[in-house]
């Protein structure tokens, strides 16, 4: 059975577009059930139907929600990505796998989820699976590479920021200066910590710390167990810092630097291929022309929203930071 897909811009976003910027309407029919298509995006010549590598996105904030959208709301990452690993996993012809990383990071449990999904694959298929940093792979999408057999990583990428936060932001002076108080009821005493409407106390903050010094501890166990680091090194290197991926690579926190087409050769190798096409998992209104085709497209950046280097990141909005949570996230709008 078909559904109409209607994707209509309403007539007030013209308004504040560019003149020279290309706008289309479209109306496409899709089906009702919209299940991830494949599409070769790179080929050995000769390579059979049967030894494919199979390459999974991951863009953007890593959260189990969701995303933002402009009219309607985005995929949820993490249930995308499972969908994604399931995919790969009952396709026999599928021998390998390259998860290409474009992340700031996001929810300590989310990144711990992800992680173990990928744990879980390798165990079960005993399919290889290549690590892939993009742009950015910080924070808890450093925390997910280090699940794959292999990390590589562009010289350029941005990576590192080993750490866990949690922002928490205090209103109760501002109110009192204008004659706004809060009142909770609660059935203890650390029931409102964290409260932004009530003076912050130190008892509670250090039952924030502990929490954020545990999985810190987890964060930092994750490292050392799947990566070589010199003694002289691991201080510094988990002390939340960023490096690029040239340096990540001298310190052992990536296997090496390379592109996508050396990702690909080395899920073949670990995989035994001598020729393989590579083929990248879609949505079906998905456009992909090329390898390097962004899926799933994001959304517009929102208010609150960052911006870096015309490439949108998808971080937290003030007002999701205004919510008391653990972070493996790197966000340069936060002081650390």
């Amino acid at each position: 059975m078909n559904r109409h897909r209607t994707l209509l811009l309403p007539l007030a976003l013209n308004l504040i577009l560019p003149a020279c910027t290309p706008v289309r309407f479209a109306i496409d029919i899709l089906p009702a059930v919209d299940s991830l298509d494949e599409t070769t995006v790179m080929e050995d010549e000769g390579a059979s139907s049967r030894s494919k590598v199979a390459m999974i996105d991951v863009t953007g904030l890593i959260v189990d929600a969701p995303a933002p959208g402009l009219l309607v709301k985005g995929e949820n990452p993490v249930a995308a990505f499972v969908e994604a690993l399931q995919r790969a996993r009952d396709d026999d012809g599928v021998k390998a796998i390259v998860i290409r990383l474009n992340s700031p990071g996001g929810t300590v449990t989310a990144s711990d989820v992800m992680y173990r999904e990928v744990l879980h694959f390798r165990d079960e298929t005993q399919k290889p699976v290549v690590m892939l940093m993009s742009d950015l792979a910080a924070s808890g999408a450093y925390y997910l590479a280090c699940a794959g057999d292999t990390i590589i990583a562009h010289p350029t990428t941005i990576t590192g920021s080993i750490g866990v936060i949690m922002q928490l932001f205090n209103f109760s002076e501002g109110m009192e200066k204008i004659g706004i108080s809060a009142d909770a009821v609660t059935s203890g005493p650390n029931k409102a910590m964290g409260s932004p409407f009530e003076p912050a106390q130190l008892e509670h903050r250090e039952i924030f710390q502990n929490m954020v010094d545990e999985f810190y501890s987890r964060f930092r166990d994750v490292v050392l167990s799947n990566r070589q680091i010199s003694e002289a090194d691991i201080e510094w290197v988990t002390d939340g810092r960023i490096v690029s991926g040239a340096r990540a690579a001298e310190i052992g926190l990536v296997d090496r630097t390379g592109s996508l087409r050396d990702a690909f050769e080395e899920a073949k190798a670990l995989a035994g291929l001598s020729s393989a096409r590579l083929v990248k998992y879609h949505r079906a209104y998905d456009y992909v022309g090329s390898a390097y085709a962004a899926a799933p497209a994001g959304p517009p950046v929102a208010a609150g929203q960052t911006q870096v280097n015309m490439i949108q990141l998808n971080l937290p909005s003030l007002n999701e930071l205004a919510q008391p949570g653990f972070w493996y996230l790197w966000d340069p709008n936060v002081e650390w």
